[in-house]
């Protein structure tokens, strides 16, 4: 049976890899800020943690009650959209760097800490839930905070590929397209549930050939 951590796992895409992986059978560990309100992830058959990715202690904790746990894939997909004004010329400064720390350092902070436990899993796989978004190549502007957090993330991802290959751990940047939850709004094209299907299968798929990719939800090379 593989084992699937999951952060964000409270709504959205991040409920959905909960839902999809725990009726597959694979052991879920289910990682929210606040447990306590999470009343879909009481419905599964999951292990619920508490995990808030920007701060040191939050992440130190859950390493200490995973133990040595081993894991095979680690799906980092806690995010935020970040302030309402992101302009280049109306943007609050702390807004800026609050969307920084929840998706670019906390996915690297996490990586960090679950190393071991990743080291111990057969898979060895790290997902990292970036956005097209932060591709400077095909890039319309706006929304400077979310865009420059999602590029770095693809930096950070890209150099945890290339320097954790000596150790067998393989890293999976993914566009999981324009879904329909609270951060991707009503008018969103695509469900959860197929979103996060396509996204399991480039997981399932992920090798040394493919280690460090930046692919979309069906697998599709997204330029940098």
């Amino acid at each position: 049976m593989k084992t699937v951590l999951i952060t964000g796992a409270n709504r959205g895409i991040g409920l959905e890899f909960a839902k999809q992986y725990d009726a597959e059978g694979a052991e879920v560990i289910a990682c929210c800020r606040h447990p306590e309100k999470a009343e879909a992830l009481a419905a599964l058959d999951v292990r619920v943690e508490r995990l808030d990715v920007t701060h040191d202690e939050s992440i130190a904790r859950l390493a200490a009650s995973l133990g040595d746990v081993p894991i095979d894939i680690v799906i980092s997909n806690a995010g935020v959209y970040g302030p309402e004004e992101q302009s280049t010329e109306r943007i609050s400064p702390a807004a800026f760097l609050d969307t920084m720390r929840v998706n670019t350092l906390g996915p690297l902070r996490l990586a960090q800490a679950l190393k071991p436990n990743l080291l111990a899993g057969r898979e060895k796989k790290l997902a990292l839930l970036t956005s097209k978004m932060g591709s400077i190549s095909d890039s319309s502007g706006g929304f400077v905070a979310y865009r420059a957090s999602k590029a770095a993330l693809n930096m950070v991802a890209h150099t945890i590929a290339l320097e954790w290959k000596k150790d067998g751990i393989m890293v999976a940047l993914l566009h999981p397209g324009w879904v329909r939850t609270d951060m991707g709004g009503p008018g969103a094209t695509l469900s959860p549930f197929d979103s996060v299907k396509g996204l399991r299968v480039r997981i399932a798929e992920l090798s040394p050939k493919t280690n460090g990719h930046f692919v979309d939800y069906l697998g599709r090379e997204i330029g940098w």
